[in-house]
């Protein structure tokens, strides 16, 4: 049967006022749906993040690192005034079971108000074996810095370690903004409590500064001699100075953290000085005048050379208080 031809047109083509009142409606949720996303915080921007994290995930490797090598503020930018600090962990290349541990200790710290790397350092590799794990440890955590030294421990190896730092992360970007405000020397068998040590720098001038725990070990006079090797540091301009002056050059052999002392003081550098004693201090046992019990009030723990002390260490300060429950595991 045929369709009158009148009547089909009148099927297909709205009349005008209801092609009106669909552009009308249309108009008007449209609005609507802006108030909505206005109302929720909602940005275009946002949709196109999160297009990329989903569509562009060969980025995720990277971004994992970024987020195991530095320890920021809820996971954003530092901002302009937060303080930027480096933490350099001087230990050796066979030593894996022992930076996967501290990765473990200060990737699960988030100071607030700084932006903190944790680096390992260590000098030129000399086995195979070294080669191949340590470049796994590289693209996997970004973490590890080599030097371009021979592996000692008091003969020049903390000189070379500060006074290369310029040259590696200085950036023709922005020179006249350094990359650390501070940067600090720290043991392996150091336990650094970040927040801590972030609150006791906040009020500290950020030029020509020397912090850490002043040696002889009864003494509250930070300029009576040198910081500790448990984990001393000093602004970025003091670093500087360190790679360009004569003084530290031509004095690298002896106790490092003495040699390091021996240098600020030659060099009238360190002017501004703290000493983070009794918040700095040697594990309790065996007792000596350098050990105190362990306490809330605390930077850093020195000499946890067995798995006991740090575990005695890390109950103590109920690392683990953050532990979310699941299903997935049962820990009582």
């Amino acid at each position: 049967m045929m369709m009158n031809p009148n009547f089909q047109k009148v099927l297909m083509k709205p009349t005008r006022p209801e092609r009106s009142a669909f552009f009308i409606f249309s108009f008007f949720f449209l609005l609507f749906l802006c108030a909505v996303a206005s109302i929720n915080g909602v940005r275009i921007d946002t949709f196109l993040k999160f297009g990329s994290c989903t569509f562009f995930s060969g980025n995720s490797s990277s971004n994992n690192n970024d987020f195991l090598n530095s320890i920021s503020t809820s996971g954003a930018a530092a901002a302009d005034d937060d303080i930027r600090i480096l933490i350099g962990i001087l230990t050796l290349p066979d030593q894996y079971h022992r930076r996967h541990f501290l990765r473990m200790i200060y990737g699960t710290q988030s100071p607030a108000g700084a932006k903190i790397d944790v680096k390992f350092v260590f000098c030129n590799l000399t086995k195979e074996d070294q080669k191949i794990l340590v470049a796994l440890e590289i693209m996997r955590y970004d973490d590890i810095i080599i030097l371009n030294c021979s592996e000692n421990m008091n003969k020049g190896k903390t000189y070379t370690y500060f006074s290369s730092l310029p040259e590696i992360l200085n950036s023709s970007d922005s020179p006249s903004s350094p990359p650390y405000h501070y940067v600090m020397k720290a043991d392996d068998d150091t336990y650094l409590r970040l927040d801590s040590l972030v609150e006791s720098l906040k009020p500290l001038p950020r030029e020509d500064l020397y912090y850490g725990y002043v040696i002889p070990c009864p003494s509250m006079d930070p300029f009576v001699h040198y910081m500790s090797g448990m984990g001393y540091l000093v602004s970025w301009d003091v670093v500087e100075w360190i790679r360009v002056s004569e003084i530290p050059r031509k004095h690298m052999d002896g106790p490092e953290d003495k040699v390091f002392g021996d240098w600020m003081r030659e060099g009238r550098r360190g002017r501004n000085r703290k000493t983070a004693k009794w918040a700095m201090y040697n594990y309790p046992e065996p007792p000596t005048r350098c050990t105190h019990e362990l306490w809330p009030n605390t930077v850093a723990v020195h000499l946890l050379k067995n798995q006991e002390k740090w575990i005695q260490t890390l109950k103590y300060f109920n690392v683990t208080k953050n532990l979310r429950p699941s299903k997935l595991y049962h820990i009582p």
